[in-house]
């Protein structure tokens, strides 16, 4: 019989596994991970290191529990309009059915923004034929609240949020200069049937206590990739990847389109270059998923997926993980 899984330990060994999203269905942990390819590859900063080409689902029954890995539950030679690169996925649960919402680049090798669907929340899921129109760059986050759900996107560098500034791709466009607000994740809300959105999407504004932007300079606080929303005390909770600086930080509002505060960080910086995570309440209790690239020796393209307890302070902010100390 399998052992439990450890916190700060990888939850699988058998592959590799990144870019966590856990969610809580059927009474039951379920966690949407990209899954890394075992070989070797030399990075750049355009991401070509991760060229992933399938998706597996893990659940773990409680925390007390081993992992499970379901299998191969997408992949890339079943999707039409996708022509490289299975990144980071979400999940949500609506209208009876399982959404896998995934960016992948299309066969113009720019990033879109897919959906797959399954009667079951280990899939296997069907893609739909093309990707959700209007979709740019990577990292979909889904909330679902009551009957609306909203679509958290976006990442700099290889996920090409720069070359959206305007409305259009522009495929030499750079971001804004140090001093100028930092580029921030879209939102839209979704469509009732959830393959489509509802709106435009429209950019986040994260701001400094005084209300100030961030600064595109300011890489310890501005917002790089890797979305994730969820909701605490009726606030509205942003936590991103910081990218460059290697952090997971956050940010309050109360409002799902914001403008959110920063806050401070969640996890220091981890093995490997990424960092990318969801939170979740389980039971009783909050966790953080992660990654790193411990179970490679260090090799960023060749990561696994963790989790730790979450804990927040009186005041609503969250208390820092180091994850190698606990």
């Amino acid at each position: 019989m399998k052992n439990a899984v450890k916190r700060n330990e990888p939850l699988v060994t058998h592959i590799y596994t990144a870019d966590p999203s856990a969610h809580v269905f059927e009474g039951k942990l379920y966690i949407y991970p990209s899954h890394d390819l075992n070989h070797e590859q030399i990075s750049n900063d355009n991401g070509d290191q991760y060229d992933m080409e399938d998706y597996h689902v893990l659940s773990m029954e409680d925390e007390h529990s081993p992992c499970v890995d379901h299998g191969e539950a997408l992949h890339l030679r079943d999707i039409p309009w996708a022509r490289q690169q299975l990144w980071a996925p979400d999940a949500a649960y609506k209208n009876d059915t399982y959404y896998l919402f995934f960016p992948a680049r299309d066969h113009d090798h720019i990033f879109r923004i897919g959906v797959a669907t399954s009667s079951s929340p280990t899939g296997p899921f069907v893609p739909q034929p093309d990707y959700i129109p209007g979709s740019f760059s990577i990292d979909p986050a889904v909330l679902v609240e009551g009957d609306r759900a909203y679509m958290y996107f976006g990442g700099l560098w290889g996920g090409q949020l720069e070359k959206w500034q305007t409305g259009e791709f522009i495929g030499d466009a750079e971001g804004p200069a140090p001093d100028a607000p930092a580029l921030g994740p879209r939102v839209a809300e979704l469509s009732g049937d959830m393959l489509t959105f509802k709106e435009t999407p429209r950019e986040i504004s994260i701001v400094d206590a005084s209300g100030q932007p961030i600064l595109a300079g300011d890489e310890d606080r501005r917002y790089f990739e890797g979305p994730w929303m969820h909701t605490y005390n009726g606030k509205y909770y942003l936590s991103y990847s910081t990218g460059s600086t290697h952090k997971l930080v956050y940010a309050i509002s109360d409002n799902p389109y914001g403008p959110f505060t920063f806050q401070g960080t969640i996890l220091t910086p981890v093995v490997g270059w990424t960092t990318h995570h969801s939170i979740v309440q389980f039971q009783d209790k909050w966790y953080l998923f992660y990654h790193d690239s411990s179970l490679s020796g260090g090799s960023d393209n060749k990561r696994c997926v963790k989790y730790t307890e979450l804990k927040y302070n009186d005041d609503g902010t969250i208390q820092t993980i180091d994850p190698y100390t606990g």
